[in-house]
């Protein structure tokens, strides 16, 4: 966009959060007056950061990407960016940003329903307004209405299963993939007549009579008349072969693309002190060292300067080397395993006996007291967490169908750069939260008189459906009795989830976080390694999640009125008979029981699995069929 304007670099901005999972690499982000799309790895540039350049560590995740990804990558960055944009918007800091370009390429005059690309030549753009970014916009001068009329982005794009995205080819549409007899490259009119039976936008050509409408491509029997795919990734730049079926997709579409991240907690090992912890944390810069006359130098270098100050070098050396010991054995053990488990090592410190020494990135602590008396039949322990610090890194995106997370190979996964990537976009939140472990005897116990019960038959059988109905008419693969129910939860994670939900709904009502803020991860294991825990914790990328108002609820007396008011609440809806009676039956394949957004819904940030997997039923008796497992309230 180099050649439009003075202040051409800037056209909006977002959180770095949306550019994990709602506007990172190869999605669409909405502006005011148009459209672009996030462009690759291979055009982010750090270089004019200098001592800004920021790197996050955190050494589980990033074995994590390496495995899922290749070992090529080194490091987890934030997205670039530099202070002072505002003030000074002819700097670097105005220059300096995640790089888009305006896509659809395919613009649309609203005063004259002119259909243009870009590259035409027919539409302006300007964005000379130096604090006003988001006021850039493309423009016709088309003699009709104002002297700039405003240009939007032409409402219709084509996707594939396998991650590709490109314009919609109205010229081959309109054309009935012929070309037009009379120019090469012809002016067309978009005119959109509405309706109430799908979309109704005519496409004319302006050189010859040609003529369509666009709903005859719509739906399942109208890709027949669609081209095929021409294996475009437009944020990478590059064209491959591809034999998937192409889909039409409105501009904003929610199936355009969904991210694919790995998140993990920063947790020291389990029984591991507090250098033990910063070694492992700044291991990509400790990991060379090989005796005690590397040190002087490392130490006078930030971070290092600074991070161990309180630590002598015989210290440092030592756990260095317990480090590194530990490194090699972990290596045999994930090779032998396969995927990493990010998890494990969390539910280790948090079901520890000893919790860690209280540091920077992880501070927790139970109360002298334990678990009040009137809660010990239902939580076995509870642990205040004073302060913990989330990283999350994007290791790619899908388009059309979500990735499932229980098996991340059953869906296409686009990529991130043009070749293997040597660093993945992250970003790091810190908070607060709570821990809340069940105690296991009462879990199994439950599950054992649950396990052959009408509602889980029901919520298995559901599952099986879900996973059929969502993926076999794109990935092409059948599904049989063994995948079909592959990473089916069971009921104790019902359970789990459920009674997560129903705390977070009656937390964010008390600890002065909106329940958008908060975050869950649940500790449900399996059969072979059976957990039983919540951790419910702020999630947001500003200070707002360390301000002690979450942490101040797991007090004695707080958390038995809390979870008092949650259980009884809980055997009541305000959607209720339908909502207590509600389970999934052939063929309907929505994975929840008794829940909805009246008493258990949360948003879409805040659960891990999407608002599915929750049944009130298990949790509390509303049903006499299904025995609870929390029969009384406290």
């Amino acid at each position: 966009m180099a050649s439009y304007s003075q202040y051409r670099s800037r056209v909006g901005s977002v959180r770095p959060s949306h550019l994990m999972f709602t506007s990172g690499v190869g999605a669409l982000v909405d502006l005011p007056n148009f459209s672009v799309l996030v462009k690759g790895l291979d055009d982010w540039r750090y270089d004019k950061l200098g001592d800004k350049h920021v790197v996050i560590t955190e050494p589980r995740l990033l074995a994590a990407v390496q495995t899922v990804l290749s070992k090529t990558v080194k490091e987890l960055k934030p997205a670039p960016w530099l202070p002072g944009a505002d003030q000074d918007p002819n700097g670097e800091a105005a220059r300096t940003g995640t790089p888009v370009a305006p896509f659809p390429s395919w613009m649309r005059c609203t005063a004259c329903n002119l259909l243009a690309r870009i590259d035409s030549g027919v539409f302006g753009f300007e964005n000379d307004k130096p604090n006003k970014p988001h006021e850039a916009r493309f423009f016709h001068k088309c003699g009709k209405g104002h002297k700039n009329n405003l240009v939007v982005g032409a409402r219709f794009v084509v996707a594939c299963g396998a991650g590709h995205l490109d314009d919609f080819p109205y010229l081959e549409f309109v054309h009935h993939g012929g070309k037009c007899p009379t120019v090469e490259k012809p002016h067309l009119l978009m005119e959109d007549y509405g309706g109430n039976l799908g979309a109704n936008v005519r496409i004319s050509c302006q050189r010859c009579p040609a003529d369509r409408n666009i709903r005859e491509v719509m739906g399942r029997r109208g890709q027949e008349h669609l081209p095929g795919c021409r294996g475009r990734h437009p944020h990478l730049g590059t064209f491959a072969g591809c034999a998937r079926s192409l889909h039409v997709l409105v501009v904003g579409a929610s199936n355009q693309w969904f991210a694919q991240t790995l998140s993990a907690l920063a947790v020291p090992q389990s029984g591991a002190s507090e250098l033990d912890a910063k070694v492992e944390q700044f291991w990509g810069n400790l990991q060379h060292v090989a005796g005690p006359n590397t040190l002087p130098f490392l130490r006078s270098m930030p971070p290092l300067s600074y991070e161990f100050e309180k630590w002598q070098d015989d210290e440092l050396l030592a756990a260095i080397e317990r480090h590194r010991t530990g490194l090699a054995s972990g290596e045999a053990d994930s090779e032998a395993e396969g995927y990493p488990d990010l998890r494990t090592p969390e539910w280790q410190v948090f079901s520890g006996t000893t919790l860690p020494e209280p540091s920077d990135e992880f501070t927790a602590y139970r109360h002298p007291d334990g678990v009040p008396n009137l809660l010990k039949d239902f939580y076995s322990d509870v642990i205040q967490v004073e302060r913990v610090r989330e990283v999350r890194a994007m290791i790619g995106f899908t388009r059309l169908d979500a990735p499932d997370p229980d098996d991340p190979n059953l869906v296409t996964r686009a990529p991130l750069s043009r070749s293997k990537p040597t660093w993945v976009p992250a970003s790091e939140v810190r908070g607060e939260g709570i821990f809340l472990r069940v105690p296991e005897d009462l879990l199994a116990d439950w599950e054992r008189t649950v396990e052959d019960s009408a509602a889980v038959k029901l919520h298995y059988e559901a599952y099986g459906r879900f996973r059929e109905y969502r993926y076999s008419a794109r990935t092409g693969q059948p599904f049989n009795e063994d995948t079909r129910y592959l990473g089916w939860p069971g009921a104790r994670y019902y359970a789990l989830h459920t009674l997560s939900h129903l705390m977070i709904r009656t937390i964010a009502l008390e600890c002065g976080y909106n329940s958008a803020s908060l975050a869950e991860r649940v500790y449900a294991g399996d059969e072979d390694d059976p957990r039983g825990g919540i951790l419910i914790y702020t999630a947001v990328p500003d200070a707002e999640g360390t301000l002690g108002g979450l942490v101040s609820l797991a007090e004695p007396d707080e958390l038995v009125r809390l979870t008092r008011r949650a259980l009884t609440e809980a055997r009541h809806c305000s959607s209720d008979p339908l909502c207590a009676e509600r389970l999934p039956r052939d063929p309907e394949d929505f994975l929840h029981g008794a829940a909805c957004h009246a008493c258990l819904f949360v948003s879409e940030t805040t659960c891990e699995r999407g608002n599915r997997f929750l049944d009130r039923r298990f949790l509390v008796p509303i049903d006499p069929s299904e025995p609870a497992l929390f029969p009384e309230v406290p």
